[in-house]
């Protein structure tokens, strides 16, 4: 099976996130398009990448990982994945873009590296802030995976990582089920003990479950799209036949 990872705290790479919104029902289309994108990206340079689906949410994240760039270039990087995005984008909403850098983590199995392949099931929460409290906002959320990684049984693996134009803190587990996700988000004490870490910051926090529905590597034939395809120009033809 491939496997995506990414480095606890690696200077010469960066990751990139688009987060969308579907307009459409069917968003198996939307995953097959991120898919080609995904493939077009490795043109520009992209190391790895993939795509998490919101479990109970309405939501898509396209992850890339790239080697480090100016900011120039990565100006440049990110208006041409935008104009690769042209098909993505009729049937969805861009809702957020942004580059990230790792800085810390802890796994299960001592490596020092955060990995998740097809099927996995992950957890992210997102805090954004000002540009003035990033630093300590990211001291404070690393305070806190420390505290608590180790006394929960049910993750294989996690990571921070750090805004760079949009002052935000990210931080990605890897968990072995859904079932212990869940544990997790409905034991009522985790907040309490959140608080003393982040009640001086003004933040915007958000949190949401995703599948892992595809890894750069693996065969991007999607046999139900092309079945589904197949079924609307067999209708169409028995439309005009008529």
């Amino acid at each position: 099976m491939v496997t995506c990872s990414i480095d606890f705290n690696n200077k010469d790479l960066e990751i990139s996130f688009f987060v969308f919104k579907p307009t459409i029902v069917i968003v198996d289309h939307l995953i097959h398009e991120l898919k080609q994108f995904s493939s077009r990206a490795e043109n520009l340079g992209c190391v790895q990448s993939s795509i998490f689906k919101s479990i109970h949410g309405n939501m898509i994240i396209w992850y890339g990982t790239w080697k480090k760039r100016s900011s120039d270039e990565k100006d440049k990087l990110t208006a041409n994945l935008q104009s690769m995005l042209t098909n993505v984008t009729k049937m969805c909403i861009l809702v957020e873009q942004n580059f990230l850098d790792a800085y810390a983590g802890e796994s299960r199995d001592g490596t020092s590296t955060i990995k998740f392949s097809t099927g996995d099931i992950i957890s992210i929460n997102s805090v954004v802030t000002t540009m003035k409290d990033l630093n300590d906002l990211c001291y404070a959320v690393l305070a806190i995976f420390k505290s608590r990684f180790a006394k929960n049984e049910g993750k294989n693996a996690g990571i921070c990582l750090k805004g760079q134009k949009l002052p935000s803190v990210v931080c990605i587990h890897v968990w072995k089920s859904l079932q212990f996700c869940y544990s997790w988000v409905l034991n009522p004490d985790h907040r309490k003990w959140m608080i003393p870490y982040l009640e001086r910051f003004k933040i915007v926090m958000k949190y949401d479950i995703f599948r892992v529905v595809y890894v750069s590597g693996e065969n991007i034939v999607d046999l139900a799209y092309k079945s589904s395809l197949m079924l609307l120009e067999n209708e169409e033809e028995s439309t005009h036949v008529k």
